[in-house]
Parts: structure tokens; C-alpha cells; sequence
């Protein structure tokens, strides 16, 4: 791949910091529209003290870790761990449409058998973070809230900016101006990133600043928005580049889950070629292993800095992916063997709609400093998920 010059190296960076400039500007600008959800602000009697008890480690070394997005597919596998090793754990999701809610809340009465009490309000709401900051003193915030999925991003732009850019820098504010003390962030990012980015296996120090979709145009401005907190306020934060996770409890927008369905109910799947007729290829890696590698960014996240940054604070970005990328087709063989069925494939050329035709992670980096080793290959944890689907959605496979 060729290297910048010095002046088109320049020129990323002033149209990086151009559009930054312009989303603080409109969220300034706009973030009164976004905090009146009167929903958020009724309480049930004794939500005080279920959040404190829910806060509370069982170990006076354990964590208390505010968890956003604890109702989403990733958010309610790690706050399940979390507390299942004795940290104390508060979610806290708004339970949006963007897919089924009955799933979302099937996951929260999961987390609450637990003991994960989800506070059900937005992160846009900062009436409701500066409750939580004021009540509770997290020792890490793991913000896994996000608007995903980048063919909807061209459905529904703007709930990508309110959620992805407005709701980070909202948390953000509410953490350095009430947080005390400040603590340390773990925050989900994207391995579409790398966007346009030719170099395969996507490393960390690869360009990432040629997004393919507007959802990966927000998860580079959350990246460089947590540049500028760690770089202003001394916060100590870990950026992690999720690879296509799968598992159980999934969300029903992704090709495993949807094929999963369409191929049960005889309904014909479609799978996506190249111009040229090259194939789609992902990375795909298992829940648990993205659990993993969540708790070993927290457990190795230092203290951040306090008030005015005045010592360098912590600073991390890691790949978590499976490294075995596999192509879509034989995604599509394997569920077909898992669920005794045959699809009805149907062949088409892939929509200018964003998604990247192929994504590989070099872990090195997380395997050094985390000790993140990934496990589960696509068969396995497919098995697991079919298991999951057909027992959640009351369904049997037929011989």
C-alpha cells in the first residue's frame, strides 16, 4: 500500500477535525433536544437501593462497573460475567426499536436472575448520568451503547449521530464534571474502521480514515473524540475493535441470526458477491471470546487522571477478532448441516451499502497485552448458537 504524503497525511487530518468541530458544535447546539425523555425520569419505589445493591462487589478488591448497552447482545454477556465473578455491575440501556424488544427485555430479566439492575434510560439523558455518577462511585464505565448496523445507517442517519457521537460525548461530560473519581472507560469500537483499508490483517496502526459507511464514520469520531478526553481530562481509556461477534442471544440483524430464521422457514437467503465475483469473507468470532478480552481491557485499565490532565493518562486500542476469516457460503453450509435444512440460496452482486467484502484482525497486540486468545472457531460456536435459537424461539429441528 502506498504511503500518504505529507500533505495529503495533513490534509485527513484537518477534514478530521473539521467534522469533529462541526458534531461538538451541533451537540452543543441540540443536546437540550435530546434530554427530555420524561419516561427516563420516573422511578419505581426502591430503585435507589436496587441500584446500590446491584453496584455493590462482593469483594472489597472487585469492580463496580457501569455498564451501557446492558440490554444489547454484548452489553448483557459482559455484565453477566462482571458479576459472576463478584464484581458489581449497573446497567443501563434504552431499550430502543431498532430490533425486537421482547428479545432486549428477555435479556434483562436474564441479567436481573443475576442481580444486574438496568436502569431503563438513555445515555443522552444526563439528568439520569449524573444520578447514577452521583450515587454511585464507578471504578470503570464499559460503554457498549451504541447504534449498530451499517445498512440501517442509511435508513435512519440520524439515530447513528444521536446515539454514537452525541450519547459518547454526552457520557463523557457527565463523567469528567461529576465522577468522583473519575474512572477508567472501556468503550466498543468497529473493525469497519478500516474501512477502505486494502492491508489485510487489519493491524491497529492502519489508516482508518477513509470510513465506507456512516456507521463507521462515527466510530472513527468516537475514537477521536476519546483521544481528545484522554488528551484534556486525564481519562484513562480502552478502545476495543470488535470482528463480527456471534453467539447466542444475538441480535436478529446480522446474517447469522437472519439466515438462521429465513432458512427455517423456507424463505430464500440472499448472499452477496463482488463486482467481479469475488467472495464475502468475515471474521467472525464468538461471544465468549469477546467477553474475554472485555474483562482483560478492564482488568489491565489504569486510574485515570484527575481534573485538568497534568500526567499522561492511558491510552489503548486493540483488535478483538477470531483471525480465521470464513466466507459467507460456507457460513450458510454449515447452519444448513447444524439445522438439517437446505437454503434456498439466491446469488446477488453486493449493494453499494458499506459493508467491507472481507475483514481479518491482527490480534498480536491484544494477545501481548491482554492475553486475549480467542478459542471458539465459526462450527463451534454456530452449535452453540442453533442450540440457543431453537430452544429460545421454542423450535425443533425436523430429521
Amino acid at each position: 500500500m502506498a504511503i500518504f504524503s505529507g500533505a495529503n497525511r495533513y490534509r485527513f487530518q484537518f477534514l478530521w477535525c473539521c467534522l469533529f468541530c462541526i458534531l461538538l458544535l451541533c451537540f452543543i447546539t441540540n443536546h437540550s433536544l435530546l434530554t427530555n425523555d420524561d419516561r427516563s425520569l420516573r422511578r419505581s419505589k426502591g430503585w435507589e437501593q436496587r441500584l446500590r445493591s446491584s453496584a455493590h462487589p462482593r469483594s472489597i478488591s472487585g469492580a463496580t462497573v457501569l455498564v451501557t448497552g446492558a440490554a444489547g447482545f454484548i452489553g448483557s454477556h459482559v455484565a453477566v460475567a462482571l458479576k459472576n465473578r463478584g464484581d458489581g455491575v449497573v446497567g443501563l440501556d434504552n431499550f430502543n426499536r431498532y430490533y425486537d424488544t421482547r428479545l432486549k427485555r428477555a435479556r434483562q430479566a436474564k441479567l436481573e436472575s443475576a442481580g444486574v439492575f438496568i436502569v431503563d434510560g438513555d445515555i443522552n439523558d444526563r439528568e439520569i448520568l449524573k444520578k447514577l455518577f452521583n450515587l454511585i462511585k464507578f471504578s470503570h464505565v464499559m460503554h457498549l451503547a451504541a447504534q449498530a448496523g451499517v445498512r440501517h445507517a442509511m435508513k435512519d442517519p440520524s439515530s447513528f449521530i444521536d446515539s454514537n457521537i452525541f450519547g459518547f460525548v454526552s457520557l463523557l461530560e457527565v463523567i469528567c464534571k461529576y465522577a468522583k473519581p473519575l474512572p477508567a472507560i472501556i468503550w466498543a469500537s468497529s473493525s469497519s474502521v478500516y474501512g477502505l483499508n486494502s492491508k489485510v490483517p487489519f493491524s491497529e496502526t492502519d489508516r482508518t480514515d477513509q470510513p465506507a459507511s456512516l456507521y463507521a464514520a462515527t466510530k472513527k469520531a468516537g475514537e477521536e473524540i476519546a483521544h481528545t478526553y484522554n488528551h484534556i481530562y486525564g481519562l484513562s481509556i480502552t478502545v476495543l475493535r470488535f470482528f463480527t461477534v456471534y453467539g447466542p442471544w444475538g441480535r436478529p440483524d446480522m446474517a447469522y441470526f437472519f439466515f438462521t430464521k429465513n432458512i427455517l422457514e423456507g424463505k430464500p437467503i440472499e448472499i452477496y458477491e463482488g463486482g467481479t465475483g469475488g467472495v464475502i469473507a468475515r471474521d467472525f468470532t464468538y461471544i465468549d471470546d469477546i467477553v474475554k478480552g472485555c474483562l482483560a481491557a478492564l482488568d489491565t485499565a489504569e486510574k485515570s487522571g484527575g481534573g485538568k490532565r497534568r500526567m499522561a493518562s492511558q491510552l489503548r486500542v486493540y483488535n478483538l477478532g477470531n483471525t480465521s476469516p470464513v466466507e459467507v457460503g460456507r457460513l450458510v453450509s454449515l447452519l444448513e448441516r447444524l439445522l438439517n435444512v437446505k437454503a434456498r440460496r439466491v446469488a446477488k452482486a453486493m449493494p453499494k451499502n458499506g459493508d467491507l467484502m472481507y475483514t481479518r484482525a491482527n490480534i498480536s497486540l491484544a494477545e501481548k497485552e491482554l492475553g486475549y486468545k480467542p478459542t471458539t472457531d465459526l462450527k463451534s460456536g454456530l452449535d452453540k448458537f442453533v442450540k440457543w435459537y431453537l430452544r429460545y424461539y421454542n423450535q425443533s429441528i425436523v430429521n
